[in-house]
């Protein structure tokens, strides 16, 4: 069950070509209990789907446990049955992994739709959405096949355990609303945005499933793609927060508004609700195309939610909890008496004679030995001591002229190292495009396991040719002297070069406008760079010129090659 929770399908639940009064047709799982559900998307929110007249519904392709694609990809277990198509977890044999398929006939209405679909969407390559690893027509049928993630949990399945915590719905927000900002730059839209289709993998990562491909597979379409996506992630917001679908109908379990209320906000439908989310959600939602929020304008496309969002101010995870240590328990037992027998009451013990004195020749002499050595000892001692005060008092003369003709430089206390706060960054683009723009942040956010990564090179460890080096411009406040900057690295192995820059403002206009003042190479996951030259700057470069190589990085989404991420930087001074 987790890993069928976690396939990047989105049918089995919401199918019904009239979402709001018919029921979506029965889906099978291979002999599972079949459980149909009122579709939750509205023809106003997704759009209208194409007609299908009875003489083009196309029948599913006969498939079964086994069967295999393209001898190489073996169905397991059907997941939806439904339409004309069907999905499926199946075993990658080649790679030797799990992945997701959706099988149609080729001569389906909707084939080339899809296959347009799911092209497209591998095309944009964004790990922030379930990735499409293959679309082929053969024999007949086209098939769709993508990542299977079974460590990832779908929202739907997270709020069966309550509403999400105000940190963690606003990183479900932020992450869904930049991922959506990016497809739609790039002309792809998902139409089909719901509690199913986003997950959060393990490593806390919000994640989409099913870009465009969804939709295709429904014939879903929007004469407004961008607005249809900014209210679907309003609506997830929504239910984060109060565990209500923002609409009269009932959804992914939960219960919808009453038809006679209306559209209300978050914090006014549950108590505790964080008043900024709760304006976010309803400048995202429309109502009879007007926003519903009061005081803000509405946001109508994902990248004005983005911006909305970082205006806000940063939400901060909760302090974990505190478990006081048990108190300190004394022992039972009497000192002396642990594992002795005890004695029987009323017995009289013996008492031991103590050693007989040495009272024997030997006994004698060596007690006179062994005081003549001590009256040595201590003759020797007095003398030492005597010579080392008089060595002291020479010294301590020396000392004070020293100190009389240095001016006391000699014994001036060295400064401690003063950490030095990080305002702003930028990532610096010297060449080319940015690597990770928008995750400057996460460099300094007092979590060590969030990251800026660099892109993944073909050859290294210098970057050059590719570029002459990649890094984040970091705004210190004010002129600031920098004495030692540290980073946390994620890989280790070959070698990284790190180097500084002074800059003059936040974007500078190029690497040769810059003043090095340092630079470090090693091969572990630490690197402290300390300043050569002593310069007073507000903006600091920090510049990487080379990476080590290391494999397919599943935690980041990283391809093999030669990369480097940041985890933390700190500056002293």
């Amino acid at each position: 069950m987790a890993e069928r929770s976690t396939a990047a399908v989105d049918v089995a639940d919401n199918s019904g070509e009239q979402p709001l009064t018919a029921k979506a047709d029965q889906s099978t799982s291979d002999g599972a209990a079949k459980n149909p559900e009122r579709d939750t998307d509205s023809d106003k929110a997704q759009g209208s789907s194409e007609a299908e007249g009875p003489g083009r519904k196309a029948s599913p392709p006969e498939l079964h446990s086994g069967h295999k694609l393209a001898r190489r990809y073996r169905l397991e277990e059907c997941v939806t049955r439904l339409d004309g198509f069907s999905s499926w977890r199946a075993v990658d044999e080649k790679l030797r992994r799990a992945v997701g398929v959706h099988v149609l006939p080729a001569d389906h209405p909707r084939a080339r739709s899809v296959l347009a679909a799911a092209r497209s969407s591998a095309l944009l390559g964004d790990p922030r959405f379930v990735q499409v690893l293959d679309a082929v027509e053969e024999n007949d049928l086209v098939y769709v096949v993508h990542e299977w993630l079974p460590d990832a949990t779908e929202l739907s399945t997270l709020l069966a355990g309550g509403p999400l915590e105000p940190h963690d719905a606003y990183q479900m927000v932020s992450q869904v609303a930049s991922a959506m900002a990016a497809a739609h730059r790039e002309g792809l839209a998902h139409l089909r945005l719901n509690p199913n289709a986003v997950l959060r993998a393990s490593t806390g990562q919000w994640r989409i499933r099913g870009l465009a491909v969804n939709a295709a597979l429904r014939g879903i379409s929007s004469d407004t793609p961008q607005r249809t996506d900014t209210e679907a992630i309003g609506a997830l917001l929504y239910a984060a927060l109060t565990l209500r679908w923002p609409y009269d109908n009932d959804a992914y379990g939960l219960s919808g508004l009453p038809k006679d209320l209306g559209l209300i906000p978050p914090d006014q439908v549950r108590a505790g609700v964080h008043r900024g989310l709760s304006e976010l959600a309803m400048r995202a939602l429309a109502n009879d195309g007007a926003t519903a929020s009061r005081h803000e304008t509405p946001c109508t496309t994902p990248e004005e939610l983005v911006k909305a969002i970082g205006e806000m101010p940063r939400i901060r995870p909760p302090e974990p909890a505190f478990t006081a240590p048990p108190e300190y328990q004394r022992t039972t037992y009497q000192q002396g008496t642990y594992g002795r027998q005890s004695p029987r009451p009323g017995a009289t013990q013996p008492i031991a004679p103590p050693p007989p004195p040495l009272q024997s020749r030997t006994g004698k002499a060596l007690k006179w030995a062994v005081s003549a050595l001590l009256i040595a000892a201590l003759g020797l001692g007095s003398w030492q001591l005597a010579d080392a005060l008089m060595d002291q008092g020479d010294k301590s003369d020396d000392t004070h002229q020293s100190q009389t003709t240095d001016n006391g430089d000699k014994n001036a206390a060295k400064p401690k190292p003063v950490p030095i706060a990080i305002q702003g960054s930028q990532e610096f683009v010297a060449q080319y495009g940015p690597q990770n723009a928008g995750a400057e942040s996460k460099t300094y956010d007092g979590d060590a396991s969030t990251y800026w990564k660099t892109k993944s090179f073909d050859e290294g460890p210098p970057i050059a040719p590719y570029k002459p080096g990649v890094g984040i411009v970091y705004d210190l406040g004010s002129a600031k002297q920098l004495s030692t900057a540290t980073l946390d690295l994620r890989y280790g192995g070959d070698h990284t070069t790190v180097e500084l820059y002074a800059a003059d403002s936040l974007t500078p206009a190029s690497l040769d406008s810059m003043t090095k003042i340092g630079s470090v190479t090693t091969t572990g996951t630490t690197a402290t760079v300390k300043a050569t030259k002593s310069v007073k700057s507000q903006y600091v470069l920090v510049w990487l010129t080379a990476v080590p190589n290391s494999g397919y990085d599943a935690t980041l989404y990283a391809s093999p090659g030669y990369k480097q991420a940041i985890g933390e930087v700190k500056f002293t001074g």
